[in-house]
């Protein structure tokens, strides 16, 4: 049986044929990565109620990125900039990664799951930063460097190239560990060296051609 990979979901509001209601949502991209790396991917709304039975049953975790995370998570205020939270999604993704640490679960944050793991890490993010995306809907490729010792140098080697898009970062990670960075100095990726396998990255791999950071998670969800 191929490793069984988590991957949290949104809420929104969709149309397809003559309908126009709630939906579970998660880009096919997630899925496509998992199962190009050798999981089965199952979808995870965010509901905060039984969050342990799910995380028992999981290999791993992916906490996908999405929209802004409430600024109450991470005790500060709103910024103007900062737009379409969805506190329910927040509350539920809270209640989803504290289980899965609790557990021990090898964990992938993407973009907002990076930021949702350095805020429940005790960190603080930044609400706006400039030059991560580029116009609506295109992700933006630059470089990343990664800090020698950590995994994900292990992973990725000293740098590479990276698709990007997001307007919100981290300035705290908190209790984690940073193991990469922007040229302009943003941290782009962190990790916990306790954990089996934590890491959360500010970037979209599974909008690129690169799959180690899914082998990686696919191999600490398999041992």
């Amino acid at each position: 049986m191929p490793p069984l990979i988590g991957i949290s979901a949104y809420v929104e509001q969709a149309r397809w044929g003559s309908w126009d209601r709630q939906v579970t949502l998660l880009p096919q991209a997630y899925v496509t990565a998992v199962h190009a790396a050798g999981g089965r991917a199952l979808v995870v709304p965010p509901f905060p109620e039984g969050v342990g039975a799910v995380v028992a049953a999981l290999d791993g975790l992916i906490m996908a990125g999405g929209s802004d995370l409430d600024p109450a998570v991470y005790g500060a205020e709103p910024d103007p900039r900062t737009t379409g939270v969805r506190p329910a999604r927040d509350a539920g993704e809270v209640a989803l990664l504290r289980a899965a640490i609790a557990a021990d679960l090898p964990t992938l944050g993407i973009c907002r799951g990076m930021q949702l793991m350095s805020a429940v890490a005790g960190g603080m993010l930044v609400q706006h930063v400039e030059g991560h995306r580029g116009g609506p809907g295109v992700y933006l490729r630059h470089p990343v460097t990664t800090v020698p010792g950590t995994r994900l140098a292990g992973i990725l080697g000293g740098s590479t190239e990276v698709p990007s898009y997001h307007h919100q970062g981290v300035t705290d990670p908190g209790s984690l560990t940073v193991g990469a960075y922007a040229s302009d100095g943003t941290i782009e990726g962190v990790e916990d060296p306790a954990a089996r396998f934590r890491v959360g990255v500010l970037w979209h791999p599974e909008q690129g051609t690169d799959p180690r950071l899914f082998h990686a998670l696919l191999d600490a969800a398999a041992a």
